[in-house]
């Protein structure tokens, strides 16, 4: 399994045991995890825990929309750097988040084209963190000269309008985590027919997240399989089909060997 959205890494989360959370990973089953940039503070620890593994984890660099603000530019620039290191296969997560507060509504439109047009330039995939915010997002978009890059919305959420909706303007994949299993989620299980398995990647966002029956607990790579038995039982596919198509796919948006 490849697990494409894990923050392993954020030390207020699992501090020194960061390390044995890959290797309980690593055990279950997964073979390859992404480590998804934040801000300015999460490039260290990120970086530390990738040369820690680094046969088995990949980064990602960007900004995160909640962390915009007046000054993003430079904070932008800063987590970008990122992309110049080894392992680093895709620009993210970026996007819009409007849940908490839509005070910087504009930067954050703004840092998202920014991004969008470094992600074409390096012809990196981005990771799209989109809450609250899909006009604004498909607005980016619909904007952007150039083309877009390959497109993949992480912690998909939402139902199966809003999944024809993206596929108007872009041809998505899809990030699918632990919330499949939530009782309340039967929207989200509605929409994977729509998705269709070949745009299906699985992510758990750890610590966040977590699926059934760990849910209430901080998330970790190793429940990835409870999310791929999920989607199985919904498509109505076994396990080891879902696991190898969506490696697959996985493989093919982050170039993994």
């Amino acid at each position: 399994m490849i697990d494409t959205h894990t923050h392993l890494y954020l030390r207020d989360e699992f501090g020194d045991e960061s390390p044995e959370t890959v290797r309980r990973a690593l055990a279950s089953g997964v073979r390859t995890l992404i480590f998804p940039n934040v801000d300015e503070s999460t490039m260290e620890p990120m970086l530390a825990l990738h040369h820690l593994f680094p046969s088995e984890t990949r980064i990602a660099a960007g900004l995160h929309p909640t962390e915009v603000n007046g000054r993003w530019r430079a904070a932008m620039e800063k987590t970008l750097s990122l992309l110049d290191e080894e392992g680093c296969v895709a620009v993210g997560e970026i996007g819009i988040d409007l849940y908490w507060d839509k005070t910087y509504r504009a930067e954050q439109m703004q840092c998202l084209e920014a991004q969008l047009k470094v992600a074409v330039e390096r012809s990196l995939p981005v990771i799209i963190h989109c809450r609250e915010g899909l006009d604004e997002v498909l607005e980016v978009f619909q904007r952007l000269e150039g083309g877009l890059p390959t497109v993949i919305f992480h912690s998909f959420t939402m139902d199966s309008s809003s999944v024809r909706r993206i596929r108007e303007v872009v041809d998505a994949y899809f990030g699918i985590n632990g919330v499949v299993t939530f009782k309340n989620a039967s929207e989200l299980r509605e929409a994977l027919p729509e998705i269709g398995i070949d745009r299906i990647i699985l992510e758990t966002d750890s610590p966040y997240l977590a699926p059934v029956p760990h849910r209430g607990r901080r998330n970790e790579s190793s429940y990835l399989g409870a999310v791929r038995d999920k989607i199985a039982e919904v498509l109505s596919m076994s396990p080891e089909e879902v696991e190898r198509t969506t490696d697959r796919n996985a493989s093919e948006v982050f170039g993994l060997n």
